[in-house]
């Protein structure tokens, strides 16, 4: 069955965004649009494992789309007049009319919605990515693209935008959050932030056709024709950029030869019409120029680095982005050697934009390396090799340190040390779990392979403030605490000395309404255990360890072992539902199976599911995310 899940999600890569489009056109809700996609993706995982990957496999997963979406209508009991128009949609029309994704880009990137909101949902629903994807392109976190794009979603709702392309002054006003999405989309492809592949050619292509597409509707628009001249160019080194394992070929190692010309005469020409404009140029265009400079040097030694420098110059004053910074670095690395490269790079270690970025440190590496100080580059490319989530340029950058031979520091390391420290047996899990927190982020900013003489009290501070200068004083002392244990477990000087204890300012405690948490449509599982705490006021540990066989449903008890425990009324309505038929196993269960890494306990583990039993530390979480207070506070509520 799993042969097939390759199949279906190669198929939604390409496919969803026309369908999400096309559904949009009809229903005229986004988030709608996107429920039924997915009812039809779910519908592919069940049956192409037993009946086949049909033929068209995007037009069944159209079809059954637009059923869903049918269904629906006739629910919602709409006129019989739209219901026929549908229905001859479903049978009569082809798959979409062409302009479709337009117009859903548009609709994603109304002015209703934040900038950042615009560009995630737009990623989400053009370009097909998840939610961590958009985190990595936004340098943020998958939590917070979430919240983003359930609220887009909920806005273009409930205010009824309508399902066009915008005219006029107001296409204009929305071109540049569309052009950020489209180069976003394209850059995902270009170098995926995840997987194994480094290039995903359909995120490549897909933004290629919507640029090409957009140029048309804006002939009058440098910075579209930038847009597209950047790709095209960027697009024809793409057979280039991987060897035949798939490592990645840097730009000065590629066959200039088997670049693609065709796609480097349509970005010539796109600069062209850009240019004819006679309008300054803006970021897009100066991005362009600095490709067609590579797209013109017949070889890596022919490449006019001082003109790219400039140009880089001329764009973070336009652009002063972390990223465009780092551009700029490489740029002036090669025009005007690796130590002026270097003392820019090194102005950009305290950005916090930057902290989990991995090209900060695989530049810095680089650089290192031209200047024949190895140990510091193999360290630099290390940690950048532990930041990426792609495993080809791991195994890239990987190879870079170990072909740095000789330079593998003897002494001990962070890592060593760190590794070590957490694996003392005088630890209780609380504060292991504390500890662990505090050196990850260490050995994750400075590199797991740093020399422990060279760990110092001015590193720590600067990781403290790129991770945790503005969290709570609470969370910044117990890093501090984890840091000072840490320092005289490895025998080093106090490497907190540099940071200041922060005054903790108890906040006021606001009172937990339970009638607005019952009000709210919770998840099963969360609002059985809610209540239970609630009607029972038992520990959260004691509920937690409760199993099937311990409940005795009829007389809303269940023995813990010491004493009963009973709930009332709303627990006892829940309760059959939650178990679902099973027997055995822990009351209350985590949302997937556990990993091998760490087998759990055959208590904790459902015979009927082989789902593990819902820690502590994850209903606590879940609990402070949903109302920001503890379960001991709903106990005793």
């Amino acid at each position: 069955m799993t042969a097939v899940h390759p199949t279906v999600d190669a198929v939604w890569k390409l496919e969803s965004a026309r369908i999400i489009a096309g559904l949009t056109r009809l229903v005229h809700d986004v988030g709608l649009a996107e429920e039924f996609a997915q009812d039809a993706l779910v519908a592919a995982l069940e049956q192409w494992p037993v009946a086949g990957v049909p033929d068209k496999p995007g037009a069944w997963l159209t079809t059954i789309a637009k059923r869903r979406a049918i269904d629906h209508i006739r629910r919602s009991q709409l006129l019989d007049r739209k219901r026929e128009e549908l229905a001859r949609d479903l049978d009569e029309q082809p798959d979409r009319e062409p302009d479709d994704v337009l117009r859903l880009m548009f609709i994603s990137c109304h002015p209703v919605l934040p900038t950042p909101a615009r560009v995630a949902l737009t990623l989400r629903l053009i370009g097909g990515l998840t939610a961590a994807e958009i985190g990595r392109a936004f340098l943020t976190t998958e939590a917070r693209i979430t919240q983003r794009i359930a609220a887009a979603k909920q806005t273009l709702a409930e205010q009824r935008i309508p399902f066009e392309i915008p005219a006029g002054p107001e296409l204009t006003a929305r071109l540049s959050a569309v052009l950020e999405v489209l180069y976003l989309i394209f850059n995902e492809g270009y170098a995926a932030s995840a997987g194994a592949d480094l290039i995903r050619a359909d995120l490549c292509l897909e933004a290629l056709r919507l640029g090409r597409q957009l140029a048309e509707l804006a002939p009058d628009e440098p910075e579209v024709h930038g847009l597209v001249a950047l790709m095209e160019i960027q697009a024809s080194r793409s057979a280039t950029r991987t060897g035949p394992d798939g490592e990645p070929v840097q730009l000065h190692e590629q066959n200039r030869a088997r670049w693609d010309q065709l796609l480097i005469r349509r970005g010539f020409t796109a600069m062209l019409r850009a240019r004819d404009l006679g309008r300054p140029p803006g970021p897009y265009v100066l991005q362009a120029a600095i490709a067609v400079c590579h797209a013109q040097a017949r070889t890596a030694e022919d490449t006019d680095w001082a003109q790219i420098a400039a140009l880089y110059d001329a764009l973070v004053r336009l652009l002063p982005t972390p990223v465009v910074k780092l551009n700029q670095a490489v740029a002036v690395g090669m025009a005007a050697g690796p130590q002026a490269g270097l003392d820019l790079v090194d102005e950009l270690l305290s950005d916090p934009a930057l902290q989990n970025y991995h090209l900060l440190p695989g530049v810095r590496g680089d650089l290192l390396a031209r200047l024949d100080r190895p140990a510091e580059a193999r360290r630099e490319f290390e940690r950048a090799a532990a930041l990426t989530a792609n495993a080809a340029e791991r195994d890239f950058l990987l190879r870079r340190a170990g072909r740095l031979a000789g330079s593998a520091p003897a002494q001990p390391t962070l890592g060593q040390a760190a590794a070590e420290f957490l694996s003392r047996d005088d630890l209780d899990a609380q504060t292991l779990r504390s500890y662990a927190q505090t050196l990850r982020r260490l050995s994750r900013t400075l590199g797991e392979s740093l020399p422990l003489a060279e760990l110092t009290s001015d590193r720590v501070a600067q990781t403290f403030a790129l991770a945790w200068d503005e969290a709570a004083a609470r969370t910044w002392n117990r890093h501090r605490s984890a840091v000072r244990s840490f320092s005289a477990f490895a025998g080093l000087p106090d490497l907190a000395r540099t940071l200041d204890r922060r005054t903790e300012t108890p906040s006021p405690r606001r009172a937990l309404d339970l009638a607005a948490l019952w009000a709210r449509d919770l998840p099963l599982r969360e609002r059985t255990l809610w209540r239970l705490l609630a009607e029972s006021a038992a520990g959260p540990r004691r509920v937690l360890a409760l199993n099937v066989e311990d409940l005795e449903l009829d007389e809303r008890r269940a023995w813990t072992g010491r004493a009963w425990l009973g709930w009332r009324s709303q627990t006892a309505a829940l309760l059959p539902d939650l178990l679902a038929g099973r027997e055995r196993g822990p009351v209350f269960l985590a949302d997937r199976r556990r990993g091998p890494g760490r087998p759990p306990a055959a208590a904790d583990v459902c015979p009927h599911t082989g789902r593990t039993r819902l820690s502590y530390e994850r209903a606590e979480y879940l609990f402070k995310q949903a109302t920001g207070h503890t379960l001991r506070d709903l106990r005793d509520s």
